[in-house]
Formats: C-alpha cells, structure tokens, sequence
C-alpha cells in the first residue's frame, strides 16, 4: 500500500514518511509536492527576503547569510527542510585563462537512497560552469535549491581584483510559505496551486482564480488602483484609475474613459464668404473644414457649443454659422437656421450657441461640421468669421 503516515506504527516510520507528510512550510505546486524556496522574513522586517542573501566578502569569496528553506524532492521522496542558522562562507576557483563562465549557487540535499552519494547530509555547494564566449549556468542538480548566478570573468583570480560583486550576482531565490499564506513575489511569478490562494505582487494583493493571478480589488468589483493600472482586466464593466488619473471602464475589449471627452477644435483664422447657401470652405482660410469628432457616451446625449467672432459686410444682412453631425457617411441631424449662431453687424461681434443632442448609439463615433452663409440680397456682400470653435461635453 502507498498511503504514507507519520508517528501512527510503533516501529519502521523513514525518514521518507516523515517527508512526505509534512504540512508545515510549504507553498504548493499539486496536490502532493510544495515548491522548493527560501523562508521570507528578516532582521527588523526591513526586507521581504533575507535569507540566504549572498555578498562578495573578498577577492574571490562569498558570504552566505544564514536561512530556512525547503527542497522538493521528486513526488515521492518529498520534501527537505534545511536552515543554515550562521553565515558561510564560500570560495570560487579562479577564472579561466581565456572564457568568463558562470557558477551556480546551491543548496544541496545528499540521500543515499537516491543518489548512491554514501553521504546524508546537506550542503552548500557552487556547480562550476563550463568557460565559453557566451557561457551558460550549469543546470540545476536534483534535490538541490539554486540561490545564486555567479559570472566569474576570464582571468580573475585573489591576486588581480577577483569577482567584481556588484554585477556577478544574479539573485534566484524564490519565497515559500505556509499553508494558506500570503506569498511575497520575488524573482519569477508562478502559477497558483488552487482558485483562492493569495499573493503579494509588488504592492497589489492577488488572488489566483484558477487560470490567472487578479488584483484583489477586481474579485470585490471596486476600482483598480492607480498603481496597478498596468494589470490585465478580469471582466467587462470593471473600473480602474488609469495612470494619466482618469476614471476608466473595460469594455470586453480596451479601456475606455468611463465619461469621454470634452472635445474641442478651434481655428483662429479668419475666412469669410459670399454664398448665401451653407458651404464649409470660407475664403482666405488655410485650413477647411472645421470638424470635430467625438464618442457617444453611455447617456445617448451631449451638449454642443459652438461659435466665432462675426460680421457681414451690412448690418442689414445676416452671417450664420451652423452644424451638421454625421455617423460616417449618414446625416444625424443636418443643419438648421433655428439653431445656427448669426449676427448682423459690420463690425466683429463674439457670438455663440449652445445646444443638447440626444439619442445618440454609445460608443458610436460621430463627427460635427461647421457651415457658414450669409443673408444677401446683392452678390458684393459677405459674412466673415474668426475664432470659430465647437465643443463637445458627454452627458453623464
């Protein structure tokens, strides 16, 4: 029978049943095995990872601060808890004469019973690399936990400077916790074990939901932080502040502005016109028409604004400025003399009109157009314009 226990028979329990039934320190990875890592914690809760911090001491030596870890065995032998409970220190063999190389740093579980080592025991021990022009860390030993990337530059040795420490070290060590615990993430983000289980990101608590780590505040439906905006979306109707500080919505798809807008487009040359039709186009302007394009909002309805400094040419006759809003090649609502801005003056007057525009398709694009005309009974008259403006606000 494969069912393992520990202390239930009176004689016989190994030192395998005692592994495999341990339920103490252990992030899992499956139902049976836990994921090989170091305890974290340190001295006056200054870091989320101290143990088993390494740093050059000398020339070629290395200091390995003390630790708890735990080293997965294969699925049937287990798991390994190990604790360096004082500092050590290691010595690397000098570089080669012609190639840099990279050593691995490792914790090392000797059995026995699988290794055929005759020793039981554990150790730390640094897996030389082999030199080469583009060197490649030596794989990871079974039974072992990799705690550091060490790159020994060719030629170094105790006599000539040896490892420069401030760039040789590339960190490996990965936290584990308890059943249930909150993991701190440090180096590479792994999946979870069960929907449910929590994890510290980097400042945004997480929750595995079986197929992909979620910010927490997207499991309570509230809004995703600013520091996290960077985080993937979990569902359609999610909120988050974005990083620029506006109020955003998922839509299945992309984030969107939850109220979009204000739109504006102005120009301050002046045009003017004789056509007593509505034209778009006014004379001596170097840039016609005047559109601005904008996204329904959820309300169906906006408020428009539009309008410029005016004059015609008699203060008998009238200028008008008008809008038409189109859905790309269809008319919405074309333009209208009763909801135009107009002035009669021969002299340049400010002028504007502002109106609501409802029953709009959300999220549909429309576009506005300014036209402009004059009044005139004789063709020599004309309508000019300056500093026309439209502005479009969403209702909410």
């Amino acid at each position: 029978m494969n069912l393992r226990s520990s202390w239930v028979a009176e004689t016989g329990q190994t030192r395998e049943d005692t592994r495999l039934t341990q339920t103490g320190v252990t992030t899992l990875t499956n139902p049976v095995q836990v994921r090989s890592g170091v305890l974290p914690g340190s001295y006056e809760g200054l870091h989320r990872l101290a143990g088993f911090w390494t740093y050059g001491s000398s020339a070629m030596t290395a200091t390995v601060s003390e630790g708890r870890a735990v080293i997965q065995g294969e699925i049937s032998q287990g798991v390994y808890p190990v604790t360096l409970p004082t500092s050590e220190t290691i010595t690397f063999a000098p570089g080669d004469a012609q190639y840099g190389r990279i050593d691995l740093l490792v914790v090392k579980v000797y059995d026995n019973l699988y290794d055929s080592s005759n020793r039981n025991e554990v150790k730390i021990e640094i897996i030389q690399g082999i030199p080469g022009q583009t060197p490649q860390a030596p794989a990871v030993p079974p039974r072992s936990l990799p705690l550091y990337e060490v790159t020994v530059p060719a030629g170094v040795s105790a006599g000539n400077g040896g490892i420069p420490w401030n760039s040789a070290l590339k960190d490996l060590r990965t936290p584990v916790v308890s059943l249930g615990g909150i993991l701190p993430v440090e180096g590479p983000v792994l999946p979870g074990a069960y929907p449910g289980q929590y994890q510290d990101a980097g400042g945004a608590l997480q929750r595995w939901d079986g197929g992909a780590w979620v910010s927490y505040p997207s499991v309570l439906g509230g809004i995703v932080p600013n520091s996290a905006s960077t985080t993937p979306a979990s569902y359609t109707g999610q909120y988050r502040d974005s990083a620029d500080g506006r109020l955003q919505r998922w839509n299945g798809s992309v984030w969107v502005p939850v109220v979009p807008g204000p739109y504006f487009v102005d120009n301050g040359d002046y045009g003017d016109t004789t056509s007593t039709t509505y034209t778009p186009t006014l004379q001596a302007r170097a840039t016609n028409p005047l559109a601005l394009s904008f996204v329904a909002p959820p309300s169906k309805a906006i408020v428009v604004s539009f309008g410029c400094r005016m004059k015609s040419t008699s203060p008998d006759h009238y200028a008008f400025m008008a809008l038409k809003l189109t859905q790309g090649s269809t008319v919405v609502n074309d333009l209208d003399d009763e909801y135009a801005t107009l002035a009669a003056s021969k002299h340049l007057i400010s002028a504007s009109t502002t109106r609501r525009l409802s029953g709009l398709t959300p999220g549909a694009t429309y576009t506005l157009t300014a036209y402009f005309r004059v009044v005139a009974d004789t063709p020599a008259l004309k309508a000019g314009f300056d500093n026309t403006f439209i502005k479009v606000d969403p209702l909410p």
